[in-house]
């Protein structure tokens, strides 16, 4: 048994539904578009995002305290007919989620999705410092922290997983889709291409239906979904998030007595107002930052390329770097 997750034998896991084919990652790679499209197909039952039950080193160890069972009652509501699938944007970063899925699925089919790795990157940083689990808003420094923050220094106070802050290694994308090969046949593992699903929503939708073996006719609406943002202002955005969450004494004191006076759905929607008041387009991205960054991963480029036997470095433009 895979160490870290209670997962049930292949026959028990078919009795209790657990899904049938896995929207395995990256975020900011269009997954939120997918998983959205799909959940639409009356064909298709998905619950919410990020389960994350096949990577506990990246999730809170309470999170399913009642191991299996927890995860299935996920799924609980699919109906007889209906695929199940679940999407978690770090099951691909994930060493082992892939080998879990195995062990409980062998026969699941599995979605991953790749972006071109500097706007990848740079998006993913803008969302990190969105979500206020990193500190350092110049992706530059960000990335260059790397080695401190594998050592354990210069880790966020809010960082959960201060793993996911290691931004290279998300970019290791021949030694991830490897991972999946091995635990499965590559007919049960679709690899799709950000850019690709961006200029055609429609016709990469009715791919995926077809390899989930799902009715791909009817009409496919688009979904622009988790667009990428950046906070106006770090401290303001800071300052509402630890009043929400009442991290200190101050702020879980102000909270109890806003709590006191007013209704649940007005507090939750005046969070919400404020937070979205905190975001704005973000800002263009430094080109001798982008050319530097692709400089850098076009060795990677260039071996998921090869893996894959596809020209990604032509589609990506690492063909034109000086």
């Amino acid at each position: 048994m895979t160490a870290g997750v209670d997962v049930p034998a292949p026959a028990a896991a078919r009795k209790s539904r657990a899904p049938d084919f896995f929207i395995v990652g990256h975020p900011k790679s269009g997954t939120s578009a997918l998983y959205r499209m799909l959940r639409a197909r009356p064909q298709i039952h998905m619950p919410r995002k990020e389960p994350a039950f096949f990577a506990p080193e990246l999730r809170s160890s309470a999170r399913y305290a009642g191991g299996i069972d927890d995860y299935l009652a996920l799924f609980a509501d699919a109906g007889p007919e209906q695929l199940i699938g679940e999407a978690t944007t770090m099951y691909l970063f994930s060493h082992g989620a892939a080998a879990r899925i195995a062990q409980a699925r062998p026969d699941a089919r599995i979605i991953a999705i790749l972006r071109e790795p500097a706007s990848f990157l740079r998006s993913l940083h803008l969302q990190m410092l969105q979500s206020n689990v990193e500190d350092e808003p110049d992706l530059r420094k960000a990335i260059a922290l790397e080695g401190a923050r594998a050592e354990g220094r210069s880790i966020p106070r809010n960082s959960v997983r201060p793993q996911s802050l290691a931004y290279s290694e998300h970019v290791r994308y021949a030694d991830q889709l490897r991972r999946y090969h091995a635990a499965f046949p590559r007919e049960q593992v679709l690899v799709l291409i950000y850019e690709e699903f961006r200029a055609d929503n429609e016709g990469t939708v009715r791919e995926v239906l077809r390899f989930l073996e799902v009715d791909d006719s009817g009409p496919v609406e688009a979904v622009e979904a988790n667009p990428t943002v950046t906070v106006r202002s770090p401290r303001g955005y800071q300052a509402v998030r630890s009043l929400y969450l009442g991290r200190s004494p101050g702020t879980r004191a102000l909270k109890g007595a806003i709590k006191a006076v007013t209704p649940q759905r007005l507090r939750r929607d005046a969070v919400a107002r404020t937070h979205t008041a905190q975001w704005a387009p973000p800002p263009p991205a430094d080109p001798t930052l982008m050319r530097e960054l692709r400089r850098r991963f076009a060795f990677e480029v260039e071996a998921v390329s090869e893996y894959l036997d596809r020209d990604l470095v032509s589609l990506w433009g690492y063909d034109e770097l000086a």
